[in-house]
């Protein structure tokens, strides 16, 4: 070997042992928690590696500045606050909210109306002129008439008996001409007619006091649907809350394996210029790193959509940018299954539903029972009436007017229809009680299930925290073989992709372990971790007001 092969030999020793320990030293400079670089330390560390990784910087450059083209970012959301925006901003839980107090204006006015109403009926005038037939005296006169008058009700409904009693008076002033045979009669005079009335229904079912159990069965369960949404949104905005904080990690996680990618990169470029590695390495180097910027663009996207979504279940803008921020800690929970099923078996509002629908039920059945019955309507009147020219002599000459009506509506024959409706209604009875069994059935199932997975998810987030510890281990030794040229570029990628996939699932255990925690809080209507009872709504009208 000639002095210029050997002077070029060392020259290539020596760069190699350059590029090594430049690349140690920054490895070295690393935080323990190996924490992403920045995004501005990322392009000027990543800028120096040639012409392709030069392209896919430009490129994630452009995508981050039509990011940054959107509304400032706010503060970051704990999932506290979250749950405090949706309150108010949720669409599902304003529909619900709005629902609750129409049926809250239902009962209002229902319960309005068993109060006494007044009322005042005016014809301020009426005239007619007419040309009549009297059948008595059998022939033909002449009638013009000119009156006024006015009517003053007071009514009373009564809830018990679903009768009604009022207290009426009619007060007016008529002036009556008669032209019969050319001979005029005419008569003006003040009347006054005011009596009592009793209407009482017999024989038949209150219909008043059912449609008043109607509307309080409507408005209770919409306090229930209402309490239903809220624990439904709760656990949405959970569900999507840590969807945000994953995608976020994954896009942390994307970043560092960039990281790692691009300081793979740097030591296969300077063997390859020191002819101390094959140019398929470098091409291999360049592949990986063009994947892992790949996969930071697709996590960027990922991490967008899914704030999106959460944008839309807290009724904010799309526009308005957010972070999440949380802590991910878990504390072993004791959960006893036998007190988290009685929990939910007691406390559970499907079961009143359940059962606000079995009487229902039977109120319809007693409509339909109604269905062509025998029935009747009392009405009894006594007052007295009196007339006059002058106002002050009408009850001179007093006239008392009482009144007795009975009526009764008899069925003979409906072709069996009154039979078949009410068999229909008895198999509608049989069907609501067994949803309500079922009921039972799956919430003790759904229990159970949720307990059983929170036991699994403990076991899992333990295997997952000792897979990260070996997966970082593991790394660090095959880099150092990397660097020594002991391992190729594919198989270094594959270590880094086991230990970006590890600490993803580490994460995701520890999410799925919080979420399942407030399933069965849900499930159950009990708080394990304050070891108090869940009690949705104390109060339906404080919510509406």
């Amino acid at each position: 070997m000639n002095k210029r092969g050997i002077r070029r030999q060392w020259m290539g020793w020596l760069l190699f042992f350059a590029g090594t320990v430049t690349s140690c030293c920054l490895y070295a400079q690393e935080p323990p928690a190996r924490e992403s670089l920045t995004q501005g330390a990322l392009i000027q560390q990543t800028l120096a590696q040639g012409a392709l990784t030069e392209e896919v910087l430009v490129q994630e450059t452009s995508t981050q500045g039509e990011q940054d083209q959107g509304s400032p970012t706010r503060e970051p959301l704990t999932i506290e606050q979250a749950l405090d925006i949706a309150e108010g901003n949720n669409p599902d839980l304003i529909a619900s909210k709005l629902n609750l107090e129409r049926y809250q204006q239902h009962l209002v006015a229902q319960r309005a109306s068993l109060k006494s109403r007044f009322s005042l009926d005016l014809t301020p005038i009426n005239y007619s002129r007419s040309r009549r037939f009297d059948n008595r005296l059998s022939q033909w006169y002449t009638n013009e008439t000119l009156n006024t008058s006015g009517t003053f009700m007071v009514s009373q409904p009564i809830l018990w008996t679903d009768g009604e009693i009022s207290l009426i008076n009619t007060f007016g002033w008529q002036d009556n001409h008669s032209i019969v045979e050319g001979m005029d009669n005419r008569n003006r005079a003040f009347s006054n007619d005011l009596y009592l009335r009793l209407n009482q229904p017999i024989f038949t079912y209150n219909r008043r006091k059912m449609e008043m159990k109607q509307i309080e069965f409507d408005y209770e369960n919409a306090g229930i649907r209402y309490a239903l949404q809220r624990l439904n949104t709760e656990r949405s905005i959970t569900n999507q809350f840590y969807s945000v904080y994953m995608a976020q990690n994954n896009l942390a996680i994307s970043k560092e394996e960039l990281d790692n990618t691009s300081q793979s990169f740097d030591i296969i470029k300077n063997k390859v210029e020191a002819d101390l590695a094959a140019r398929e390495e470098l091409y291999q180097a360049e592949l990986n790193l063009a994947n892992a910027q790949s996969a930071v663009e697709e996590r960027t996207v990922a991490l967008e959509n899914a704030k999106d979504q959460l944008k839309q279940t807290l009724g904010m803008p799309l526009s308005e940018d957010i972070e999440v921020k949380a802590e991910i800690k878990v504390s072993p929970v004791a959960v006893d299954l036998n007190h988290a099923v009685q929990s939910g078996l007691n406390s559970r509002m499907e079961l009143r539903q359940r059962e606000i629908d079995i009487q229902l039920a039977e109120l319809q059945m007693i409509q339909t029972k109604s269905l062509n019955e025998f029935r009747g309507d009392i009405s009894l009147s006594i007052g007295i009436i009196g007339d006059h020219e002058k106002f002050n002599n009408m009850y001179d000459n007093p006239t008392k007017n009482p009144r007795v009506s009975i009526s009764l509506a008899v069925p003979i024959f409906d072709w069996g229809e009154k039979k078949a409706r009410v068999k229909a209604q008895k198999i509608a009875q049989t069907l609501a009680q067994i949803e309500q069994e079922n009921l039972q059935i799956d919430i003790e199932l759904e229990v159970r299930q949720t307990w059983r997975r929170l036991e699994n998810l403990r076991t899992q987030i333990d295997i997952a925290e000792k897979s990260v510890r070996n997966a970082e281990l593991t790394y660090d030794i095959n880099l150092t073989r990397y660097r020594e040229g002991d391992l190729t570029g594919m198989e270094i990628s594959q270590f880094q992709t086991q230990l970006s996939n590890r600490r993803i699932a580490y994460a995701q255990a520890l999410i799925n372990y919080k979420i399942e925690l407030l399933n069965l809080k849900i499930l159950s209507l009990y708080d394990f971790e304050k070891e108090e009872p869940l009690v949705p709504i104390r109060d339906l009208s404080k919510i509406i007001h």
